[in-house]
C-alpha cells in the first residue's frame, strides 16, 4: 500500500515483546540489590546488571540457531552436563555444606543448573525421535524416566534437592506434553504418598528433615531452623501496600534477613517497594511465561512444542517454588528468583530458557512466512 512503512527486518524480528519486561525487571532487581547491598553497586547490582547483558547476548545468539543444530546438540548436551556433575563429586567446590559447584577460575560454574534446560532439550529430542504410535508404550517410559534419574542421583549426592526436583519437574512436563498415557501419571502420583514417609527417614539429610520440619512448624525453633521464613514474612506484611521505601527496609539494612541478596530478594523488594513492587514483578513473570506459552502453542513441529513448553515449565519452576518458599508455603530449598537473585548460574540457565524460547519463536516466524 502506499505510503506505508515496513522496519527493517533485524528490528521487525527483534524479540521485543520478552527483552523489554526482561530488562526492566533485571533493572528493578538491580535496584533492589543496590539496597541489600547497603546503598552501593558493588558488590551486587553491578554485576547483576553485567550478567544480563552478556547472556542476553548469548540467548540473541542462540535465537538463530536452526532447529537441526538444537536436536543434533541434544545428546552432546547432555554428556557433557552429566560428566561434568560426576566432575562435581570428584572434584567440586565446596560451599554451604555442599559440593555443588566447579572452579574454572574465570567463573564458578554450577553444572547442575545446565542439566535444568539440557533434560528438556533431551527428551524433547527423544520424543521428536519416537513414532506417535510407541507413545503409549514401556519404552517411552523407561528412557525419559533414566535421563532423568541419572542426573538427579548426581544432584542429591551434592547434595541439592531442589535443583534435583527441578530437573524432574521440567523432564516430567516434556514427558507430559508428548502425550503419555495419564495413568502413569496418577500411578507415579499414588506410589509417591506411599513413598514421601520413606524418603522424608531414609532419603533425605538431616537438615533437610528439618527444613521439613520448619515449614510445618517455623515458630517451633525461632532462633535456628525457622529463623529465615519468619524474618521473611515480617520484611514481606511490613512492607505494605507502597513499601517502606528505597533503602529503608530494616530488615535488610540491619542484617535481619537472611541472603537478602539471593534466595531472599523478593523479601527485600516486599519490604521496600511493598504489594505494588510485588504486583509488578508477578505482571513481568506472567508476561515472559504467556509468552512462553505462547510460543509453544504455536510451534510447528512436535521437538518445537516440547521444547517450548519444557523450557517455560523451567522459568515457572524457579518462580513458583521460590515465591512460595519466601511467604512460608514451601519449605526452604535453595531456589532463586530468576532475573532478580544476584547469581550467576541461575541467570544463565534463565537466559538459556529465555534463549530456546526465542530461538523457537523465530522458527515459527519463518514457518509461517514460508507458508510451512
Amino acid at each position: 500500500m502506499r505510503g506505508e512503512m515496513s522496519l527493517p527486518a533485524p528490528i521487525a524480528e527483534f524479540p521485543w515483546r520478552v527483552v523489554i519486561p526482561l530488562t526492566l525487571l533485571v533493572a528493578f532487581g538491580a535496584a533492589v540489590l543496590h539496597s541489600a547491598g547497603g546503598g552501593s553497586f558493588s558488590p551486587y547490582a553491578d554485576s547483576h546488571l553485567i550478567r544480563f547483558g552478556v547472556f542476553l547476548v548469548m540467548a540473541l545468539v542462540m535465537s538463530y540457531f536452526p532447529e537441526e543444530w538444537a536436536r543434533l546438540a541434544a545428546v552432546p548436551v547432555y554428556v557433557v552436563v552429566l560428566l561434568l556433575l560426576v566432575a562435581v563429586e570428584a572434584v567440586g567446590q565446596l560451599g554451604g555444606g555442599s559440593q555443588r559447584w566447579l572452579e574454572l577460575g574465570f567463573m564458578r560454574l554450577q553444572p547442575s543448573e545446565l542439566m535444568k534446560p539440557g533434560i528438556v532439550l533431551i527428551i524433547a529430542a527423544f520424543f521428536h525421535s519416537m513414532p506417535v504410535g510407541m507413545i503409549g508404550s514401556w519404552r517411552a517410559l523407561l528412557v525419559p524416566a533414566g535421563l532423568i534419574a541419572m542426573p538427579m542421583g548426581l544432584v542429591l549426592l551434592q547434595p541439592d534437592l531442589g535443583t534435583s526436583l527441578a530437573i524432574a519437574f521440567g523432564g516430567v512436563v516434556v514427558m507430559f506434553l508428548a502425550g503419555i498415557p495419564q495413568k502413569w501419571f496418577i500411578g507415579g502420583g499414588v506410589a509417591a504418598i506411599f513413598l514421601i514417609p520413606l524418603a522424608y527417614f531414609f532419603g533425605l539429610q538431616p537438615y533437610q528433615q528439618q527444613r521439613v520440619l520448619t515449614f510445618l512448624d517455623p515458630a517451633s525453633d525461632p532462633q535456628g531452623s525457622g529463623y529465615h521464613i519468619i524474618q521473611s514474612k515480617i520484611a514481606i506484611g511490613s512492607g505494605g501496600l507502597f513499601g517502606k521505601g528505597f533503602g529503608e527496609g530494616s530488615q535488610s539494612q540491619l542484617d535481619y534477613l537472611p541472603e537478602p541478596h539471593t534466595d531472599f530478594v523478593f523479601a527485600t523488594m516486599a519490604e521496600e517497594w511493598g504489594l505494588i513492587g510485588g504486583l509488578f514483578v508477578l505482571l513481568v513473570f506472567g508476561i515472559v511465561l504467556r509468552w512462553g506459552l505462547i510460543t509453544a502453542r504455536e510451534a510447528t513441529t512436535r521437538f518445537s512444542r516440547l521444547l517450548a513448553g519444557g523450557m517455560t515449565a523451567t522459568i515457572f519452576f524457579y518462580v513458583a517454588v521460590n515465591l512460595m518458599m519466601v511467604m512460608g508455603l514451601a519449605p526452604v530449598v535453595g531456589i532463586p528468583l530468576p532475573f532478580m537473585s544476584h547469581g550467576g548460574s541461575s541467570m544463565m540457565t534463565n537466559m538459556i530458557c529465555v534463549g530456546a524460547l526465542m530461538m523457537i519463536e523465530r522458527w515459527n516466524r519463518h514457518s509461517t512466512s514460508s507458508g510451512l
